[in-house]
């Protein structure tokens, strides 16, 4: 069996070859380390007096941001 170089995969291939290859724990190990190495963008917290005003626009860009992407796909 020949190694597979998961570096070299984009985040989607990655997600992809794992969804494919279930048993390949490595592969989930390495999407799973790769999505915990990104940066977390803190949107509110929750003593926030506009918690709720951010949550609902940050849940809308991501929608938008969703929509636009399979846009472009097609």
């Amino acid at each position: 069996m020949s190694q597979v170089n998961y570096a070299a995969m984009s985040d989607r291939d990655l997600k992809q070859y794992f969804l494919r290859h279930r048993e390949d724990r490595t592969a989930l190990q390495a999407y799973l380390d790769r999505l915990g190495d990104r940066p977390r963008k803190i949107i509110t917290t929750v003593d926030d007096p506009d918690f709720d005003e951010k949550i609902q626009a940050a849940i809308l860009r991501q929608m938008q941001a969703t929509d636009n992407s399979s846009e472009t796909a097609v």
